[in-house]
């Protein structure tokens, strides 16, 4: 018996979400006694998949196989829930990106599991399994009772702090029964979105709104993200006329982040934007009107113009770095 978690990876390197997923999984796992076991899928090199080891797990099932390289649910559905008979998964964890909203619902199906998305805590495993998940947008919590025999979370990134471990994960080669039917998704193309952080992967955000008034003023913007080693996101009102693309959208109808910094410009905070960064370690605020509903929500805050402060922040930042480098 084992707790599974599924270990995503991308060009032939494990996401951090996948490395937070491990961690979790090998916390559940010392709760019930378990062995911590990852599945991983694709093209990956020996190191690459030893490496999750240091994130807890004890040992990884590798399908080497390339058609794994793009995503296609019902194929992955079908290989992760032979590896969760095989090893008699009792929990199986899932990161809640894109992936594994996909991923969730089809393997709760196949393996008759309860599931629990976006849960942002280890459960309670006494008499009963009890997990805690934030819920009406970030505003409350909740908590879910599994009774199933087999259990499926999904964790919210950045819901937990990976403490590294000092081992390499035993790696065993996994074959899987499939046949080319399964692969019903054909990728054709596939272009990254841009060379710097991926926005869902950020531990820091640096946004801007409609205060930066046009395109041509987000240069600051991008300074700053390259200083702090950051990703770029925007509001709805900015990618809707264009100003950013729309994969930077962040909010209620965008991407969800939870980044260990948020710093947002010229951004007013309307209900549909918190939604999506209101679960974030620490949230910075500059705006030059006062009554900026996202002051109420913001852990720091400087009201002034972000034409004015933005520019004097990049300059501390770069003097900071130069004398503690």
């Amino acid at each position: 018996m084992s707790v599974l978690v599924f270990a995503e990876s991308a060009q032939g390197r494990f996401k951090k979400s996948a490395r937070e997923a491990a961690y979790y999984a090998s916390k559940i796992a010392k709760q019930l006694g378990k062995e911590t076991i990852a599945v991983a899928l694709g093209t990956l090199d020996a190191a690459e998949l030893a490496s999750i080891g240091k994130s807890g797990v004890a040992k990884v099932l590798h399908v080497n196989d390339a058609r794994f390289d793009k995503f296609d649910s019902g194929a992955f559905t079908k290989a992760i829930a032979q590896a969760a008979q095989k090893t008699g998964a009792e929990v199986v964890v899932l990161s809640f990106n894109n992936n594994g909203k996909a991923l969730g619902p089809r393997l709760s199906t196949r393996l008759k599991a309860g599931l629990v998305s976006g849960v942002i805590a280890l459960p309670e495993t006494g008499s009963d399994f009890t997990v805690k998940k934030s819920v009406f947008s970030g505003k409350g919590f909740a908590n879910y009772t599994i009774a199933t025999p087999v259990k499926i979370l999904s964790l919210n990134p950045n819901s937990i702090q990976v403490e590294q471990v000092e081992q390499a994960a035993a790696v065993e080669p996994f074959a899987v029964e499939m046949s080319d039917k399964d692969f019903a998704v054909q990728v054709v193309g596939f272009e990254k979105e841009s060379a710097g952080v991926p926005l869902p992967e950020a531990e820091v955000v640096v946004s801007g709104g409609r205060g930066l008034k046009g395109p041509e003023n987000w240069g600051m913007v991008e300074e700053m993200a390259k200083l702090l080693g950051a990703a770029t996101a925007c509001s709805r009102a900015v990618s809707d006329v264009h100003w950013r693309p729309h994969h930077e959208h962040v909010g209620q109808t965008g991407l969800t982040v939870r980044p260990n910094l948020y710093i947002a410009i010229g951004i007013s905070g309307a209900i549909q934007h918190l939604a999506g960064v209101n679960g974030s370690k620490c949230i910075v605020v500059i705006n030059n009107d006062p009554e900026a509903p996202f002051f109420k929500y913001a852990d720091y805050g400087i009201v002034g113009d972000a034409f004015d402060v933005v520019p004097k922040l990049n300059e501390a930042f770069k003097t900071y770095f130069a004398n503690n480098h």
